[in-house]
């Protein structure tokens, strides 16, 4: 199988909080990992099922670390493209795959010293 991927991937292990949105509604959040990400796409694992087509709006936190300052947040919407049962050791996972339709980089102040 060909990797048809476009934008490369950065394997990151992420907090991120999910919402589906449905019809102007949003449901509740819910929180889980990031297993990789790119400019284009996410996957995450997250206890919620979701379906193939749900719209999303998600937020991701890059740690200071990472960005070599502060935190910095993305707050993005898109498209469930495919999911994935992942069973776990605690808890059942699933997987999902989205496409980023939109996002917004959002820098938290830096602290004062």
């Amino acid at each position: 199988m060909t990797d048809r991927r476009i934008a490369r991937r950065y394997e990151l292990n992420l907090p991120v909080v999910v919402r589906a949105v449905a019809e102007r509604k949003a449901a509740d959040s819910r929180n889980g990992k990031t297993r990789d990400i790119s400019t284009r796409g996410v996957y995450f694992l997250v206890d919620q099922q979701l379906e193939p087509g749900s719209t999303l709006d998600f937020m991701l936190t890059l740690p200071a670390e990472i960005t070599r300052g502060t935190e910095v947040f993305i707050h993005a919407q898109g498209k469930v493209v495919r999911v994935e049962r992942k069973p776990g050791d605690e808890e059942e996972r699933i997987g999902v795959a989205a496409m980023i339709e939109k996002y917004d980089i959002i820098r938290a102040e830096p602290a004062a010293t």
